[in-house]
Protein backbone atom coordinates (compact mmCIF):
# COMPACT_ATOMS: atom_id res chain seq x y z
CA UNK A 1 0.00 0.00 0.00
CA UNK A 2 1.28 3.38 -0.97
CA UNK A 3 1.29 6.36 1.23
CA UNK A 4 -1.05 9.54 0.90
CA UNK A 5 0.28 12.20 -0.39
CA UNK A 6 -1.13 14.10 2.36
CA UNK A 7 -2.18 13.82 6.04
CA UNK A 8 -2.72 10.63 7.92
CA UNK A 9 -2.24 7.29 6.20
CA UNK A 10 -5.83 5.58 7.42
CA UNK A 11 -4.21 2.10 7.70
CA UNK A 12 -3.07 3.61 10.96
CA UNK A 13 -6.53 4.51 12.26
CA UNK A 14 -9.09 2.81 14.44
CA UNK A 15 -12.04 3.77 14.69
CA UNK A 16 -11.47 3.24 18.73
CA UNK A 17 -8.97 5.50 17.69
CA UNK A 18 -10.90 9.08 17.16
CA UNK A 19 -11.82 11.36 19.90
CA UNK A 20 -11.97 15.13 20.42
CA UNK A 21 -9.05 16.29 21.02
CA UNK A 22 -6.44 13.70 19.23
CA UNK A 23 -5.71 15.94 15.96
CA UNK A 24 -4.19 19.17 16.33
CA UNK A 25 -7.60 21.50 15.18
CA UNK A 26 -5.34 23.51 12.99
CA UNK A 27 -3.76 20.56 11.16
CA UNK A 28 -7.25 18.72 10.69
CA UNK A 29 -8.77 21.48 9.56
CA UNK A 30 -5.52 22.09 6.97
CA UNK A 31 -5.79 18.48 5.74
CA UNK A 32 -9.58 18.39 5.50
CA UNK A 33 -9.20 21.59 3.26
CA UNK A 34 -7.07 20.02 1.13
CA UNK A 35 -8.94 16.71 0.81
CA UNK A 36 -11.95 18.54 0.15
CA UNK A 37 -9.93 20.57 -3.07
CA UNK A 38 -9.56 17.47 -4.33
CA UNK A 39 -13.18 16.59 -4.99
CA UNK A 40 -14.87 17.29 -7.98
CA UNK A 41 -17.90 19.24 -7.19
CA UNK A 42 -20.43 21.24 -9.68
CA UNK A 43 -20.54 24.77 -9.45
CA UNK A 44 -23.96 26.04 -8.64
CA UNK A 45 -25.08 29.66 -7.78
CA UNK A 46 -28.06 29.90 -5.40
CA UNK A 47 -30.19 32.89 -6.13
CA UNK A 48 -33.49 34.66 -3.73
CA UNK A 49 -35.07 37.73 -4.53
CA UNK A 50 -35.21 40.20 -1.98
CA UNK A 51 -37.92 42.62 -2.65
CA UNK A 52 -37.61 43.18 -6.55
CA UNK A 53 -33.72 42.45 -6.02
CA UNK A 54 -31.90 39.47 -7.05
CA UNK A 55 -29.30 37.82 -4.64
CA UNK A 56 -27.12 34.78 -4.94
CA UNK A 57 -24.06 33.37 -3.99
CA UNK A 58 -21.60 30.75 -5.66
CA UNK A 59 -21.37 27.01 -3.63
CA UNK A 60 -19.82 24.19 -4.50
CA UNK A 61 -22.18 22.12 -1.51
CA UNK A 62 -25.22 20.82 -3.31
CA UNK A 63 -26.78 17.21 -3.28
CA UNK A 64 -29.80 15.47 -4.71
CA UNK A 65 -31.02 14.08 -1.23
CA UNK A 66 -34.65 12.57 -2.13
CA UNK A 67 -36.54 11.67 -5.33
CA UNK A 68 -39.95 11.00 -4.09
CA UNK A 69 -39.83 13.75 -2.50
CA UNK A 70 -37.64 15.93 -4.76
CA UNK A 71 -35.04 17.58 -2.40
CA UNK A 72 -31.86 18.45 -2.65
CA UNK A 73 -29.73 19.79 -0.19
CA UNK A 74 -27.68 23.08 0.16
CA UNK A 75 -24.76 23.96 2.86
CA UNK A 76 -24.90 28.16 3.41
CA UNK A 77 -22.42 29.57 5.74
CA UNK A 78 -24.06 30.93 8.75
CA UNK A 79 -22.76 34.42 7.79
CA UNK A 80 -24.23 34.47 4.14
CA UNK A 81 -26.93 37.21 3.64
CA UNK A 82 -28.08 34.44 0.51
CA UNK A 83 -28.75 32.48 3.63
CA UNK A 84 -30.48 35.47 5.81
CA UNK A 85 -32.63 35.99 2.58
CA UNK A 86 -33.42 32.56 2.09
CA UNK A 87 -34.82 32.35 5.95
CA UNK A 88 -37.30 34.91 4.92
CA UNK A 89 -38.52 34.63 1.47
CA UNK A 90 -39.27 30.64 2.23
CA UNK A 91 -37.49 30.17 -1.51
CA UNK A 92 -34.37 29.75 -3.62
CA UNK A 93 -33.04 28.88 -7.27
CA UNK A 94 -30.39 26.34 -7.70
CA UNK A 95 -28.33 27.56 -11.08
CA UNK A 96 -25.81 24.69 -12.15
CA UNK A 97 -23.17 27.04 -14.06
CA UNK A 98 -22.43 25.63 -17.65
CA UNK A 99 -18.45 25.33 -18.98
CA UNK A 100 -18.49 28.59 -20.50
CA UNK A 101 -19.82 30.57 -17.38
CA UNK A 102 -16.45 30.43 -14.93
CA UNK A 103 -16.94 34.42 -14.85
CA UNK A 104 -20.15 33.99 -12.70
CA UNK A 105 -18.67 32.19 -10.36
CA UNK A 106 -16.24 34.41 -10.21
CA UNK A 107 -18.64 37.01 -9.09
CA UNK A 108 -20.47 35.31 -7.20
CA UNK A 109 -17.80 34.10 -4.86
CA UNK A 110 -16.90 37.69 -4.05
CA UNK A 111 -19.05 40.40 -1.46
CA UNK A 112 -19.56 42.93 -4.67
CA UNK A 113 -22.84 44.38 -3.62
CA UNK A 114 -24.37 44.20 -7.36
CA UNK A 115 -23.48 40.59 -8.61
CA UNK A 116 -26.01 40.64 -11.19
CA UNK A 117 -24.81 43.51 -12.87
CA UNK A 118 -24.32 42.69 -16.46
CA UNK A 119 -25.23 39.18 -15.76
CA UNK A 120 -28.67 37.84 -17.85
CA UNK A 121 -31.27 36.65 -15.81
CA UNK A 122 -35.04 36.51 -15.51
CA UNK A 123 -37.42 35.49 -12.79
CA UNK A 124 -38.84 32.11 -12.83
CA UNK A 125 -42.01 32.38 -10.23
CA UNK A 126 -39.76 33.58 -7.19
CA UNK A 127 -36.41 33.07 -7.50
CA UNK A 128 -33.89 34.34 -9.79
CA UNK A 129 -32.59 31.99 -12.95
CA UNK A 130 -29.64 32.55 -14.38
CA UNK A 131 -29.71 32.09 -18.47
CA UNK A 132 -27.64 29.58 -19.51
CA UNK A 133 -27.35 27.20 -16.96
CA UNK A 134 -26.76 23.88 -17.59
CA UNK A 135 -29.14 22.79 -14.45
CA UNK A 136 -31.90 24.91 -12.72
CA UNK A 137 -34.05 24.00 -10.07
CA UNK A 138 -36.70 26.29 -7.88
CA UNK A 139 -36.90 25.02 -4.52
CA UNK A 140 -39.54 25.83 -1.52
CA UNK A 141 -37.61 25.78 1.83
CA UNK A 142 -38.67 22.05 3.53
CA UNK A 143 -36.49 22.53 6.37
CA UNK A 144 -33.01 23.87 7.93
CA UNK A 145 -30.60 22.40 9.73
CA UNK A 146 -27.39 22.68 12.14
CA UNK A 147 -24.15 21.91 9.85
CA UNK A 148 -21.17 23.33 12.00
CA UNK A 149 -20.47 26.91 10.93
CA UNK A 150 -22.81 26.11 8.23
CA UNK A 151 -26.71 25.59 7.54
CA UNK A 152 -27.97 23.01 5.02
CA UNK A 153 -31.33 23.82 3.76
CA UNK A 154 -33.23 21.38 2.55
CA UNK A 155 -35.28 22.41 -0.56
CA UNK A 156 -38.41 20.84 -2.23
CA UNK A 157 -37.68 20.87 -5.74
CA UNK A 158 -40.93 22.81 -7.47
CA UNK A 159 -39.59 22.99 -11.15
CA UNK A 160 -36.55 21.68 -12.82
CA UNK A 161 -34.86 21.75 -15.92
CA UNK A 162 -31.71 20.81 -17.39
CA UNK A 163 -29.75 21.74 -21.00
CA UNK A 164 -28.88 18.06 -22.35
CA UNK A 165 -26.16 19.84 -24.00
CA UNK A 166 -24.30 21.61 -21.49
CA UNK A 167 -21.90 20.78 -19.62
CA UNK A 168 -21.56 21.22 -16.27
CA UNK A 169 -19.09 23.70 -14.57
CA UNK A 170 -16.95 21.88 -11.62
CA UNK A 171 -14.54 22.68 -9.28
CA UNK A 172 -11.65 20.67 -8.48
CA UNK A 173 -7.83 21.27 -6.90
CA UNK A 174 -9.20 25.02 -6.69
CA UNK A 175 -9.64 25.44 -10.46
CA UNK A 176 -12.81 25.30 -13.07
CA UNK A 177 -13.11 22.58 -15.19
CA UNK A 178 -15.93 20.03 -16.51
CA UNK A 179 -16.74 16.28 -16.85
CA UNK A 180 -15.62 14.63 -19.74
CA UNK A 181 -17.43 10.92 -20.20
CA UNK A 182 -14.93 7.98 -20.41
CA UNK A 183 -15.63 6.77 -23.90
CA UNK A 184 -13.22 3.13 -22.69
CA UNK A 185 -16.89 1.97 -21.39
Amino acid sequence: MSAPRHGLHTGDLHTGDLHTGDLHTESLQTEFRQAMANLCAPVSIITVMDADRPHGTTVSAVMSLSMDPSLVAVALAETSQTLARIRRSRAFGVNVLADDQHHIAGRFATKAPDRFGDIDWQQAGTVPRITGSAVWLACRVAGLLPGGDHTIVVGEVVAAESDPLARPLTYHRRGFGTHTARTDR
